[in-house]
């Protein structure tokens, strides 16, 4: 058996519905996914954390990348997506991306979905940061997710499949095999169904997008809690590549102390020209790289930093001007309107630009049929570490391995033995979970602020070995208070005591007596708050933890400390689980390319444990799982 033991604590499931897969999430992967399993004749269950054409696909400006130009081609789209990976990216997983990407394209255009065409009908492409050609198919001008968004959905709604909308996906069943049999989400609101249920089915597809809510700033939707990746963890699968997040360099900086989910502006803005530049008027990304403003995006980024760094600035500019009223209102009309919104006028000033969470390149492990290591469950999208990305992902790749490898997991559950009825029950009878070794400490809601402070300051776009280890140790703090609220109650109250005189700035950002901000006063309780913030917590540890262990600088991980590239060591993945007992169990790859997917061992079992972490030691290069404390 695969999984851990360890779940959310949730009531158990009030009501249950059958099917043959359930998928979880409604972007550009989800959709594709459920329209193709659908089509194949399973019956598809879509699980939606809130309205159906709230995925975090809409949210998407620049476009969706395909070898679709003229004198374009599969191969030199694929040299530029192993060119931005920085020697990480699975070459079979990109060349079915890269070749399979521009019939994709078609099908979704197929789909319903419009994209922008010159006067004789050819689509319009225009170029973004890493591609060395006019690749990128757009919509609506900077609107390309909403459209994919509005004609999936449209799609979905008139092939009448099962929506269940507004429901947190928490944990998945297992049967006796350790198989998957379908998840238990939680109902928000009124509707057909209403509190924790489950959906049985012998495939669960996770297509819940990213987890950019992790950080302070982000281009990230609030609903990117990372629930997808806790799931697979708390059920036993491996992820890997969690290190490698993607800081988008242009964000529109709204302020210092601005929080959540903040306006991106597009790399297209600068495929079609843009300049950044500093508060002099400046270019400074001539001289960093040959492609200067249209450098991958974590070369763009670490040059905005380094900038910042240099001149005491808070954010850069993005100069745009030279485009004119028209250009600004046809191409980039919902940019435009975002500045404007905040007071900027990009028309007749440049765009204040720093920085921000925007894409996590790694995920849950999988093959190229989108297969976890638990049997029965896949994953797909921003959620899943398919190899294509490494360490940092191509701009405007994300849409297409949504599209591509959807289809491949359609195709794999399709041709899947059936298996009976009688066997897809979950082991505690016919809506209840497999039963808990143990339950994972809910989180208070008030922790998320400051687990989001300690990742942006600990485990931002600069990152160190002593960053690392202070944001460690803050959130195992935060773990260990739920862990034993009496304790950390007891705590507190001696704390306020005996620092009632101390106008020190808290220690690890989250404030109050030791920065505890009095979470251990009052327990948490059971709800999708409290539920989102233990997965906020538990994606967090394990980013820290992976980021500590890579000792080099690769994509879009930055160690100040280990400024190089180390080939020699670290073109390798960090592969991770969740023991029973609640510690990270890390192993680094011998080679640059990902093991194969097999069902994970049983992990030994063992007492639960709530220690402290451990001292950083170095990872064995040979793939035994040692258990880690992150």
């Amino acid at each position: 058996m695969t999984g851990t033991g360890i779940r959310l604590t949730a009531p158990a499931p009030g009501w249950a519905i059958d099917a043959d897969v359930v998928v979880v999430g409604s972007g550009v992967a989800g959709l594709t996914t459920a329209l193709r399993c659908t089509a194949a004749g399973l019956r598809t269950v879509v699980v939606t954390k809130a309205r159906l054409d709230d995925g975090s696909t809409r949210w998407a400006q620049g476009g969706i990348a395909a070898a679709l130009g003229e004198g374009d081609t599969p191969e030199q789209h694929l040299a530029d997506t192993l060119v931005a990976g920085v020697g990480l990216c699975d070459e079979e997983a990109v060349r079915a991306l890269v070749t399979e990407g521009p019939a994709a394209v078609r099908r979704l255009i197929g789909t319903g979905a419009h994209f922008d065409t010159s006067a004789t009908g050819e689509l319009q492409l225009t170029r973004e940061g890493g591609h060395h050609r006019r690749r990128i198919a757009h919509a609506g001008g900077d609107a390309t997710g909403a459209e994919i968004s509005r004609a999936l959905v449209e799609a979905v709604r008139t092939a009448s499949l099962r929506i269940v909308e507004n429901a947190l996906v928490l944990d998945l069943l297992t049967d006796e095999h350790g198989r998957t049999s379908g998840v238990t989400l939680h109902v928000m609101g009124e509707g057909q169904h209403d509190g924790v249920g489950a959906v049985h089915a012998p495939a669960v597809v996770l297509a819940t997008g990213g987890m950019g809510q992790v950080f302070s700033a982000t281009t990230n939707p609030a609903v990117s809690t990372g629930d997808g990746v806790a799931l697979a963890l708390r059920a036993g699968a491996e992820v890997s590549d969690l290190e490698f997040v993607q800081f988008h360099p242009t964000v529109l900086f709204l302020g210092a102390g601005a929080e959540g989910q903040q306006p991106l502006v597009s790399e297209a803005v600068r495929g079609e020209g843009a300049h950044l530049v500093d508060a002099d008027g400046v270019r400074f990304m001539l001289d960093q790289h040959e492609l200067a403003e249209l450098a991958p995006r974590d070369i763009v980024a670490k040059a905005i930093t380094r900038r910042m760094r240099e001149q005491g600035a808070e954010h850069m500019y993005l100069d745009a001007r030279h485009f004119g009223a028209r250009m600004w209102e046809s191409r980039f009309p919902t940019i435009l309107a975002a500045c404007r919104s905040h007071g900027i006028d990009p028309v007749t000033e440049p765009i204040p630009v720093a920085p921000a969470a925007h894409y996590a390149s790694g995920g849950v492990r999988t093959d190229l049929r989108g297969r976890t290591t638990v049997p029965g469950l896949y994953a797909c999208g921003e959620v899943a570490c398919t190899g294509v990305h490494g360490a940092n992902r191509l701009a405007s790749n994300s849409l297409l391995e949504g599209l591509v490898f959807a289809e491949r997991i359609a195709a794999d559950i399709a041709t899947a033995p059936r298996r009976p009825a009688e066997h897809r029950s979950p082991q505690a009878g016919v809506t209840g979970p497999a039963p808990a070794t143990s339950l994972l400490p809910l989180i208070a809601p008030e922790a998320r602020t400051g687990i989001q402070r300690i990742m942006s300051k600990g485990a931002g776009v600069l990152r160190s070995a002593r960053s690392l280890e202070t944001a460690g140790e803050a959130l195992e703090t935060i773990f260990q208070r739920a862990l034993h609220p009496d304790t950390a109650r007891s705590q507190d109250i001696a704390g306020s005591q005996d620092d009632s005189q101390d106008t020190a700035p808290p220690r690890n950002g989250l404030g109050g007596p030791d920065g505890f901000n009095g979470l251990g006063d009052k327990a948490a309780v059971p709800g999708v708050e409290s539920w989102e913030t233990s997965n906020l917590l538990c994606v967090a540890r394990v980013l820290v933890a992976a980021a500590l262990e890579r000792e080099e600088t690769r994509g879009s991980h930055w160690r100040e400390d280990h400024p190089e590239r180390d080939d020699t060591d670290w073109r390798r993945h960090l592969v991770v689980r969740l023991m029973p007992d609640r510690r990270l169990a890390i192993r680094r790859t011998e080679t640059a390319a990902f093991p194969p997917v097999s069902p994970a061992p049983a992990p030994a079992p063992g007492p639960v444990s709530a220690a402290g972490p451990a001292p950083a030691r170095p990872v064995s290069p040979h793939p035994a799982d040692a258990p880690r404390e992150p």
